[in-house]
């Protein structure tokens, strides 16, 4: 069983909004603006985005109270996170339960699972576990294929380690992975065919120039991706409308 994945695209495409770093990164990610999640809020508000991420109480005091809540994209919580004060062997583990996803309002759920750490069979087991509930739910999981840990170290964006990662992600029956780029359109096309039917998302990850950004989510989509979840990219940007514009053109096209 898997979720119903068209809830969360538009004409086989997705674009999200990410917005979990401050439980993975604490608040250095954020500026003035940028540390009220009401800011964020606004730039879902768009009409662009396809779905927003949030963890438990940023969905809960945030997403579930507003005004216009059916009006914003669907919601994504996240159910689980680390603090960035773990060392090289990361584990991350489950706070948000499914049940209360849904009772927030969720269409899908996410969860980060740190391929190569030594910890990694904790995170797979517990995924696995949710993966059956969410989707016994009707939820759309989507999972966070993440290479970390000494094992992985300095490979953790080659051809072979993502396609690993990638296809743990269909082994586990999720019906999107969301995964670093390769770099190039040809070895991430062999990253897409290794995911199968789980469909792949570029993560944003660290902040770039648009050039950079640019070439990122114009190689994934021409290799066969199925769109972009990004955070950092858009809400630390100086215009985040302008910013969102242009990645919808990559991702939907003109």
């Amino acid at each position: 069983m898997s979720g119903d994945t068209s809830i969360i695209e538009r004409n086989g495409r997705v674009m999200l909004l990410a917005y979990d770093q401050g439980f993975e990164h604490g608040p250095t990610d954020f500026d003035e603006k940028s540390v009220d999640p009401n800011y964020t809020m606004d730039i879902a508000r768009s009409g662009y985005y396809t779905g927003v991420i949030f963890q438990e109480g940023v969905a809960a005091k945030y997403y579930t109270t507003a005004p216009d809540r059916k009006n914003l994209p669907p919601l994504i919580v996240k159910l689980n996170g680390k603090t960035s004060f773990q060392g090289e062997e990361p584990l991350s583990l489950q706070q948000c339960t499914v049940e209360k996803a849904i009772e927030l309002g969720a269409k899908a759920v996410g969860y980060t699972v740190y391929v190569g750490s030594e910890h990694e069979e904790q995170m797979l087991a517990e995924f696995s576990r949710i993966e059956d509930e969410a989707h016994a739910k009707g939820l759309i999981v989507i999972a966070w294929m993440y290479p970390r840990g000494k094992k992985v170290e300095g490979k953790q964006t080659t051809k072979e380690t993502l396609a690993y990662a990638a296809r743990l992600g269909l082994e586990l029956n999720a019906d999107y992975v969301k995964i670093a780029y390769s770099g190039e359109v040809e070895s991430f096309k062999w990253v897409v065919a290794a995911a199968g039917k789980t469909k792949v998302l570029v993560q944003g990850g660290k902040r770039m120039a648009w050039p950079e950004l640019e070439a990122e989510v114009k190689g994934a989509m021409e290799a066969g991706a199925a769109g972009i979840a990004i955070g950092r990219n858009v809400w630390q940007a100086v215009n985040p409308e302008e910013v969102t514009k242009k990645l919808a053109t990559l991702v939907f096209g003109n």
